[in-house]
């Protein structure tokens, strides 16, 4: 028996078999299954971050569906803080300038204090007003604080304006949303700027404290009154 190789031609010679291609469609071997209906091509639903078609996120915006984000920080905030709390002042006028809510305190007191003064002269037609030890005196300090009170409180809550803030051009206004603080809001105001005035010692050094308050206080410039009632005093001038 021969031991020779046959020829390459040889028609009976055994040849390698030749790999099968897979069908038209189907994964090469060794390659994962293709994901099912619905899923994205990421692998699942929405795993490695895919969304369902028509959920995309528009550039910038809020994954939950809120506002894009304002310059600085939270939406709409004009002070841009970590916190992104919204300015209750936006869209407000200016904040009141504190030299003239100075000068409108001083045109309300002397527009209640004088005929006030007036008619209780002439109800104790023998007191004498330069005499501060007299009994008297303490009492028409009173009577001007709740007259004060009185007409502050109906001015407020009708207008948001007393007579002095008309004459410079100010007015209060409800921190929330800039309407005129009727009903509690604007006697809430009063009381705390007239009342505490009718205890002695005490009452006159919290007076002080409160209205010097405003020229510390930021942002708003709010004294202690305003604070109590949730109030701002801001501009009338266009």
């Amino acid at each position: 028996m021969s031991t020779e190789p046959p020829p390459e031609d040889d028609p009976f010679k055994k040849r390698p078999t030749e790999p099968r291609l897979p069908p038209y469609g189907s994964p090469p071997p060794g390659a994962p299954p293709p994901p099912g209906p619905g899923a994205s091509p990421e692998g699942g639903a929405y795993a490695g971050g895919g969304r369902p078609p028509g959920s995309e996120v528009p550039y910038g915006g809020d994954p939950y569906g809120g506002p894009p984000p304002g310059p600085g920080g939270g939406p709409g905030n004009p002070y841009g803080d970590q916190f992104g709390a919204a300015d209750p002042l936006a869209g407000m006028p200016p904040l009141a300038n504190r030299f003239k809510r100075l000068v409108a305190r001083i045109i309300d007191a002397l527009l209640v204090s004088i005929p006030v003064t007036a008619v209780f002269k002439a109800a104790m037609w023998d007191w004498d007003p330069a005499n501060w030890n007299d009994g008297r005196a303490t009492s028409l300090g009173i009577i001007i604080a709740v007259v004060y009170f009185l007409y502050e409180g109906l001015m407020l809550t009708k207008r948001g304006q007393t007579v002095g803030k008309m004459a410079m051009s100010i007015r209060v206004a409800m921190l929330e949303n800039g309407a005129i603080p009727q009903g509690s809001p604007g006697w809430t105001r009063a009381a705390v700027y007239n009342l505490p005035q009718v205890v002695p010692c005490c009452g006159f050094l919290f007076w002080l404290v409160n209205v010097l308050w405003c020229t510390w206080d930021m942002p708003y410039h709010q004294c202690i009154h305003d604070k109590a009632a949730k109030t701002v005093v801001v501009s009338t001038v266009q």
